[in-house]
């Protein structure tokens, strides 16, 4: 009875080159950060406010991945932008926490970047913080913030 063509071709060291590859692929991935949805920024929403998820809060300071699209910027080039669930024609900045909308995040670069497309996907990666805060620098008020980020076009 014949082995089957690839079990022929298969040696030791090719095995052993396989495994040690698989291994590095799964190090790798390990070392992504953990994906957050919008859906899974918020526990509730309701007239006295929202709370949010236990999966944000146990997130929070640690570095997250974020998939959305990129708001319509101020200026070409910036070191923060707005992350939306779907893609704006407008910037979604609000002037209170109050009326903060919930499928927005701020995300603030690690450097002055070029802006891409508002109507492009992108991957953004930076430290979770939660809470009401104030940029200093430009008076806006946000309620969710990816800090020292970096994105690419997804």
């Amino acid at each position: 009875m014949q082995q089957p063509i690839l079990l022929a071709r298969l040696s030791r060291r090719g095995l052993l080159q396989g495994l040690a590859t698989l291994a590095l692929c799964e190090a790798v991935r390990a070392d992504e950060p953990a994906t957050i949805s919008f859906d899974g920024l918020y526990k509730s929403f309701g007239v006295l406010g929202f709370q949010f998820s236990d999966r944000a809060t146990s997130m929070r300071g640690q570095e997250v991945r974020m998939l959305g699209y990129m708001a319509p910027p101020l200026k070409p080039e910036s070191h923060f932008f707005v992350l939306t669930r779907e893609p704006l024609a407008i910037c979604p900045f609000c002037q209170s926490d109050a009326d903060w909308p919930v499928d927005i995040v701020v995300v603030f670069m690690k450097a002055v970047t070029p802006m891409v497309s508002a109507g492009q996907k992108v991957a953004v990666s930076g430290r979770l913080e939660i809470g009401s805060a104030i940029d200093a620098e430009t008076g806006f008020v946000s309620q969710i913030r990816l800090v020292d980020a970096s994105f690419h076009v997804a």
